[in-house]
């Protein structure tokens, strides 16, 4: 859908390169936006290349918490998406002062610097659910009590960015699907890849649910909060798929019928660091007029294909 305006409003994503920015931002230039970029390129891949020719396309590198950027830059956007992020808890365990300033000091800047007429649409994780009660869906009034520094450290920032004017915050579920900036630490797209290359996988905490979203639908999520900004603002909202609050073990079976050969078993060993085990309510976003389009199943469908592509695993956030 086309933005229809005499001025294209300006739209600020730090981390725009990375796996969620690198989809968003072609949907937002698409849709008519004036787009900056701030990204430090740290994982050494190419995405938006595709779409420098754009002129309402700015690409800065830098790091998003650098001030000087900040204040040259916020003042120019009438929406921030701030994405940038050490994502994921053994990233943010691998190095837990880096992923205090990026995920929580650098967002408190941003909202430090911008006015209270700017928008502010923010990404949190539903691993801030910790571990649910079996049966009992995750809504947006569950106490959050997230386990591990990443979910800590998301939560905290979620809760400055509501205090803030003008804001909104997107609880994602798991992500999965291609990207150009790909990750294949993301659960899905981890168990399609040994599924594919593999064909076997040793599971641990097998019984362990969680809920799953399309990145596709991720960046939808973040237009139609845009487009619906006034009537949504201030709050938080779960972002997934209703019909896919998963097990590990039913995860598999999923890919499985695709991937027949594929074979996995449960072993008592690992654990997840986030310790998520969680189902999710997704009806708060749902009735705003937000469906997701994309499905486990064509999700799964997408990233066999896309292993013909990928056949290494430096795809990673660690």
């Amino acid at each position: 859908m086309k933005h229809k305006s005499n001025k294209n409003p300006k739209v600020l994503v730090t981390g725009g390169a990375g796996y969620i920015g690198s989809i968003l931002v072609p949907t937002l230039l698409h849709s008519g936006f004036d787009v900056t970029v701030i990204d430090n390129f740290m994982y050494r891949q190419t995405p938006l290349l595709d779409h420098c020719h754009l002129k309402h396309l700015d690409i800065v590198k830098g790091d998003t918490r650098d001030d000087k950027l900040l204040k040259k830059y916020i003042p120019k956007a009438d929406i921030i998406i701030p994405l940038a992020c050490i994502v994921g808890a053994p990233a943010c365990d691998k190095d837990p002062l880096k992923a205090r300033s990026v995920n929580l000091d650098a967002i408190v800047k941003i909202l430090k610097i911008k006015s209270p007429s700017q928008l502010v649409i923010y990404p949190n994780t539903n691993s801030g659910y910790g571990v649910g009660q079996k049966g009992i869906y995750c809504n947006e009034k569950t106490p959050l009590n997230p386990i591990s520094l990443y979910g800590k450290l998301k939560v905290q920032a979620e809760e400055a960015v509501l205090s803030s004017k003008n804001s909104i915050t997107l609880r994602l579920a798991t992500v999965f699907g291609l990207s150009p900036r790909m990750r294949l630490d993301l659960l899905v797209n981890d168990f399609v890849h040994r599924a594919v290359n593999d064909r076997f996988l040793v599971l641990f905490e097998a019984h362990f649910k969680r809920n799953y979203v399309h990145i596709r639908d991720v960046a939808s999520a973040f237009m139609h909060s845009i487009e619906n900004f006034n009537r949504m603002k201030g709050q938080p909202y779960n972002v997934g798929l209703s019909k896919a609050n998963l097990s590990k073990w039913e995860l598999c079976h999923e890919i499985k019928k695709q991937v027949p050969e594929f074979y996995f078993h449960e072993a008592e060993i690992g654990e997840d660091p986030d310790k998520r085990n969680y189902i999710v309510s997704n009806a708060k976003i749902e009735a705003t007029g937000f469906k997701t389009k994309i499905s486990l199943q064509e999700g799964i469908a997408e990233l066999i294909k896309g292993y013909r592509i990928i056949s290494h695993n430096n795809f990673t956030n660690v």
